[in-house]
């Protein structure tokens, strides 16, 4: 039997076997779906990468009021866009690492304060301009501009100024960071021509694809770009298709219309997984799903109130029905023990209906619903998880009434502008970068509308402390004052559930983001 299966596998890697019928075959001979799967996957390593195909993803994450500017993105079609056509200065590595993309090289200065990135030559945008310094300059200017709105403003509040120096970039920060290198490879920091400052939403920048079609909540195509500086993409092109019903997105790939698909919903994983022809793909990481409520924006502007909705929801039995064992157990804090600093002796917050009807009380609310809203978009089992919410809510005498929301415009018309909502964060690298995207007072993702002067000042102070044990404590310090004081509730840390059409190789587990950081289209090819 031996023998013959390896001719069949040769058969199949030469291209006159076809998978299908590899498996009949193989199921005839008492191999079973696992194991003859796992043989296709060794006999298509052997050959090695492929050239050819275009990759087809589909994903939620998707609006009609998406747009292809870096600054913007909120969601997961935008930042696998941004993933295609985009590069940054520097990347995280799947081992937390760091390394060098446009910027060939960084070294800084011995106190931490002045940083140099030497700018690779030889890099050629999409439309044949040649990337400058003067490019990558223009792009730190614009999103360190409050009316730029990006994602990255709060990274960039820290730098005191940015120049050139030769081939290099030079930044000079404020106060020391250690972590800066990490600030830089947020995905909003995508190198554009004059910065995007003429076009940002034009969709040009230096990566492995061009841009051939962008419709909006529809879907995006990205032919190879031939010109690429690296290592060039397997694919000959890549089509994001938006499939916002998890049923739809999961039909997509088990017919074959797509290779592969983000956001699988945990109470499918298992079944999905027994598919022949798919694998499903699950990652544990910094990714968190959240109810996130407006610090100065009443009802929520009374802490009591905030703590009585944070005892009142049952974290161990969201986890428990709605991650289906993909997951972990949060605790008001958007750090979890996948960060180098975590603290494992704060206390986990548990679930008290009594300690609950004590803040509500103390609140002295009026006992008028308190609005949720949500969208299936906002995160798998998103609803569902509220209406758990609503019920031990009740339970404690809190009127929680849920709002459900289109997904269409749930971004840009309800996250980070109705005071309670569903949401979600992929997480970040290091814990500077989490409290400083998000949790600084001038950030514009700041989405709780925290702010806290003493937790500022920590958060600065620890960028500029090398000693690890102290920087430890002071990002202790900040968890606590995240939980007991601002407007996150965190019940759970999800993984990242992603299913990949056996077609595909290559896979790489990455838990810095779904599909391997989005650079699954980077790394992959189809036997």
């Amino acid at each position: 039997m031996t023998n013959e299966l390896d001719y069949l596998k040769k058969r199949v890697a030469q291209g006159k076997l076809s998978r299908r019928d590899f498996m009949g075959k193989a199921s005839a001979l008492g191999v079973t779906a696992a194991a003859a799967t796992t043989m296709l996957a060794d006999a298509a390593y052997a050959e090695g990468p492929k050239k050819g195909g275009v990759f087809k993803l589909g994903s939620v994450g998707g609006e009609s009021t998406n747009s292809l500017d870096p600054a913007t993105y909120a969601s997961q079609v935008p930042f696998h866009n941004g993933r295609q056509f985009g590069e940054t200065l520097v990347e995280v590595g799947a081992d937390g690492g760091l390394a060098p993309k446009l910027a060939e090289s960084f070294e800084s200065s011995a106190d931490a304060k002045t940083w140099m990135f030497k700018i690779r030559k030889d890099v050629e945008f999409h439309n044949g301009k040649t990337m400058t310094p003067e490019d990558v300059l223009q792009t730190m200017e614009r999103h360190s501009n409050e009316e730029s709105k990006s994602g990255a403003l709060g990274i960039m509040k820290g730098i005191s100024s940015v120049s050139i120096d030769g081939d290099s970039l030079k930044v000079e920060l404020n106060e020391a960071n250690a972590d800066l290198p990490y600030l830089i490879a947020d995905y909003h920091l995508v190198v554009q021509p004059n910065g995007g400052m003429d076009n940002p939403g034009a969709g040009i920048g230096t990566g492995p694809f061009k841009l051939e079609a962008d419709e909006p909540g529809v879907r995006h195509v990205y032919s190879r770009n031939e010109n690429y500086w690296g290592d060039a993409a397997n694919y000959d092109g890549v089509e994001i298709i938006v499939i916002n019903d998890a049923t739809a997105r999961t039909a997509a790939l088990q017919s074959g219309q797509v290779h592969a698909i983000n956001r699988v919903e945990p109470k499918i994983a298992g079944l999905l997984g027994r598919a022949p022809n798919l694998t499903v793909n699950s990652t544990p990481g910094r990714g968190h799903y959240v109810f996130i409520m407006h610090a100065d924006t009443a009802p929520f502007d009374n802490n009591e109130l905030r703590m009585a909705l944070k005892y009142a929801i049952n974290r161990s039995e969201i986890v428990e029905k709605i991650l289906q064992g993909y997951g972990s157990v949060g605790n008001d804090m958007p750090i979890n023990a996948a960060y180098p600093l975590f603290d494992a002796s704060i206390p986990q917050r548990e679930f008290d209906l009594a300690k609950a009807a004590e803040h509500y009380k103390k609140s002295g609310h009026d006992g008028s619903p308190i609005i949720l809203r949500v969208a299936d978009g906002a995160f798998p089992g998103a609803v569902d998880a509220a209406a758990l919410f609503q019920q031990t809510a009740a339970q404690a005498g809190i009127p929680l009434e849920i709002k459900r929301e289109p997904n269409d415009g749930y971004w840009s018309e309800v996250w980070n502008k109705q005071p309670f909502c569903a949401s979600y964060w992929g997480g970040r690298p290091v814990q500077d970068q989490m409290y400083t995207t998000a949790y600084l007072s001038t950030a514009d993702w700041n989405d709780t509308n925290f702010k806290n002067a003493e937790f500022d000042d920590l958060l600065v102070k620890a960028r500029a402390e090398l000693d690890t044990a102290k920087r430890k404590e002071m990002y202790s310090k900040m968890g606590m004052i995240v939980r007991n004081e601002g407007g996150l509730i965190c019940p759970m840390f999800n993984d990242f559930v992603d299913a990949v059409s056996n077609d595909v190789m290559g896979w790489e587990t990455d838990p810095n983001a779904e599909l391997m950081n989005g650079y699954i289209t980077h790394k992959t090819w189809l036997a």
